[in-house]
């Protein structure tokens, strides 16, 4: 079989014979006497398109053969026009190249390897063994774009084995046999087996999204070209966005988000001041009053955890405490001093569809009940 991708990564159409075709579980297997269909391999999916009426789902390379998992039959020995997703095979080699511009330039300044890689739909990421700092990240993209728009031409070639043994190039594996090596002049030489653009300008920028620590050194995520396009047009309008709710200058909304922030974490004080309050207020007011069942409107979990707490301490009984709206339901707090509420909880529960749970004296959840059944489950209660 030829792999016509190998030499051609720019070929989308071609015409082939079919050797065979094997009804498997996903779909129709195909094999045929060439192929511009990548399959997966070496981090990179495999390319989608159609074989004349047939759409080709997936591509694998199984001993040596590129077979093609496709959602119809074809018939054997005959001949058939191939066609791949150009956009999509554009998309992941603007990314497999680029990673190789990142990862080369890596290596050559702080001596990273790259342990591991994938090409996600979103994002692409790149696992190096050396933990690099913020300063050091921010000069790999900057060395990156820079090597990029140099549009530096880009070989492919297959060496001798006189001639492998002479050349210094990355590799994951000990390699025999015939070895893809792909250049990138000055940046990167390794043995390849994916599909690359000719020129670095044609991966055109590449975005170092965010980077974690992962194991002793680092995981990077990033996107390239086209992607990388999407990325900051989006990034720019919900920036814009943020720009219109808040009346500021587009490099200026983290200011007025910071603002934002700290307007809103004071009226939570005030707010949390005026709860506490009435919370004390109400406990001083049901001071000997026994089992309580109160409503509120508008209460966070916790603010009803807190009602429910200052109340407690002073009504001498049972309380519960409740906050929502009929057909929306209800959350709950109910607490009782040196009781166990467990049976009473899982009664109340099933009674009124709710679910929740806590400690013997404390149970927190939720119902979904109207007020007036919560009121005469609590009245049978007593």
């Amino acid at each position: 079989m030829e792999k016509l991708y190998e030499q051609d990564p720019f070929l989308t159409r071609f015409s082939a014979h079919v050797e065979s075709c094997i009804q498997g579980k996903r779909g129709y297997d195909v094999i045929l006497d060439q192929t511009t269909f990548y399959p997966e391999g070496g981090g990179q999916p495999y390319d989608l398109g159609v074989l004349g009426p047939v759409q080709v789902l997936e591509v694998h390379e199984r001993e040596g053969r590129v077979v093609h998992t496709c959602d119809g039959p074809l018939e054997p020995g005959a001949q058939v026009e191939g066609q791949i997703d150009w956009e999509r095979r554009f998309d992941l080699m603007q990314h497999h190249s680029g990673e190789h511009i990142v990862s080369g330039i890596a290596h050559a300044k702080w001596g990273c390897d790259n342990v591991g890689f994938h090409m996600g739909s979103d994002f692409i990421t790149i696992d190096l063994n050396v933990l690099l700092d913020g300063d050091q990240l921010q000069e790999l993209e900057e060395a990156a774009n820079r090597y990029i728009w140099e549009d530096h031409p880009i070989s492919i070639t297959f060496p001798s084995p006189e001639q492998l043994a002479t050349l210094e190039y990355r590799s994951k594996k000990a390699l025999t046999g015939r070895v893809r090596i792909v250049s990138f002049p000055g940046a990167d030489t390794c043995a390849c087996c994916g599909t690359h653009v000719a020129s670095s300008g044609q991966v055109g920028f590449v975005k170092l999204l965010s980077v974690q620590k992962f194991r002793e050194g680092v995981r990077i995520e990033l996107v390239c070209g086209s992607r990388a396009l999407r990325y900051v047009n989006s990034i720019l309008a919900q920036n814009h966005q943020v720009s219109t709710l808040l009346s500021a200058k587009a490099f200026e909304t983290g200011a007025a988000v910071q603002r934002l922030t700290e307007e809103n974490a004071a009226l939570k004080s005030r707010l949390l001041s005026m709860e506490e309050d009435r919370f004390a207020s109400l406990a001083r007011q049901l001071t000997g009053a026994g089992d309580v069942l109160l409503f509120e409107e508008g209460l966070t979990p916790d603010s009803l955890r807190r009602l429910c707490d200052a109340v407690l301490q002073t009504c001498g009984g049972r309380c519960a405490c409740f906050s929502g709206v009929d057909g929306q339901g209800y959350k709950y707090a109910v607490g009782q001093l040196e009781g166990d509420l467990r049976t009473f909880a899982k009664e109340m529960n099933q009674s009124l569809n709710g679910r929740g749970g806590g400690k013997p004296g404390f149970v927190q959840g939720s119902v979904q009940a109207d007020h007036g059944a919560i009121q005469a489950f609590f009245s049978a209660a007593g």
